[in-house]
């Protein structure tokens, strides 16, 4: 499973989530991540790793949550005070969060909105993002189910049930940097440190735990004993918002190749066309229709493969085949 081997896949665009998968799985579709959201409940999201929502399995959402989810509270309490909620106004939103889900079952970010508004609690603005996350951190908030295609939160013991045994601390970081190599590597500490947003030390130790696992690679990097490797670059492709391959590591730039405004000022990732392992284009959807928008001149051959791959991102999504806009 493309998440699986990922661990956690940035997901606070969830098209971007479920675009992610795309081009490292076969016979997969858009649909797949809903179900397994949904119906199989084997995947969901949450804040976890740098504070952002990602997609992860349920089985590795327990242990991940407990080791990156704590580091999150000062950061998330210093913001409600930012957006006017006070620290009993927080203690109140939580209950009233948890206390609906509760009664109610999944619930919607308005229906949740419309719970703190009758509560009288602070929820205008990023004010309920943040309440949210607190519920997250003190009950164990999750985005699980669809409905109608918007998330649902629930708590993870009501969707998943009870929780299973927590790893203590070394044992946590040494899974986390295996399981971070599985899909990174190779990679530095610096790297999992930036990725997980965690302390150096914490990913130094984790690389230790599993050092007899491990072999040295160039400029510090190491990585897994034995992991398969990827023989070429891949085809020329349409990558999403927000795609793993930008968050893996310390550095993008060797994916960027100097176009940086792929990554906005406002944290914002746009998709974009990757060709011999290079940014080379970004690309957008709108009204059925992929267009793609060049940053640098790309071969007539690679546009006409950048062509299909669009094709194949408008089957994925489940929409009608519309030929691909190059603008100039």
């Amino acid at each position: 499973m493309v998440v699986e081997r990922l661990l956690a896949v940035q997901a606070q665009d969830m098209r971007g989530a479920r675009l992610a998968v795309r081009p490292r799985s076969t016979g997969v579709i858009g649909n797949d991540v809903d179900h397994a959201l949904t119906e199989t409940k084997t995947l969901l999201v949450s804040w976890l790793n740098r504070g952002t929502l990602h997609l992860v399995t349920a089985d590795d959402y327990w242990w991940l949550s407990a080791l990156t989810a704590p580091q999150l509270v000062a950061g998330n309490s210093r913001r409600l005070r930012k957006e006017g909620v006070a620290p009993h106004d927080t203690d109140r939103g939580v209950s009233v969060v948890l206390g609906a889900i509760a009664a109610r079952g999944p619930l919607t970010r308005a229906e949740l909105r419309a719970e703190l508004v009758r509560a009288a609690v602070p929820a205008r603005g990023q004010a309920l993002v943040h309440l949210l996350l607190a519920a997250t951190l003190r009950g164990g908030l999750v985005r699980g189910p669809l409905r109608d295609g918007e998330h649902c939160f629930i708590t993870a013991t009501e969707w998943l049930g009870p929780a299973p045994r927590q790893l203590d601390r070394p044992e946590a970081l040494a899974r986390l940097a295996r399981r971070y190599l599985v899909g990174h590597g190779p990679a530095s500490a610096a790297d999992l440190a930036k990725w997980a947003g965690v302390r150096l030390v914490d990913a130094r130790a984790g690389f230790e735990q599993i050092r007899d696992e491990t072999k040295p690679e160039a400029n510090g990097m190491v990585d897994l004993v034995g992991r398969p490797r990827a023989p070429d670059l891949p085809p020329p492709g349409l990558l999403g918002p927000f795609d793993p391959v930008l968050h893996g590591w310390a550095s993008r730039d060797f994916v960027l190749a100097g176009h940086h405004s792929i990554v906005t000022t406002n944290g914002l990732f746009r998709p974009f066309a990757l060709v011999r392992g290079r940014a080379v284009a970004t690309w957008g959807l709108a009204n059925g229709r992929v267009t793609v928008r060049p940053l640098e001149p790309i071969a007539r051959e690679d546009l006409a493969r950048l062509r299909a791959d669009a094709d194949r991102v408008l089957a994925y999504l489940g929409l009608p085949p519309t030929p691909a806009v190059v603008t100039t």
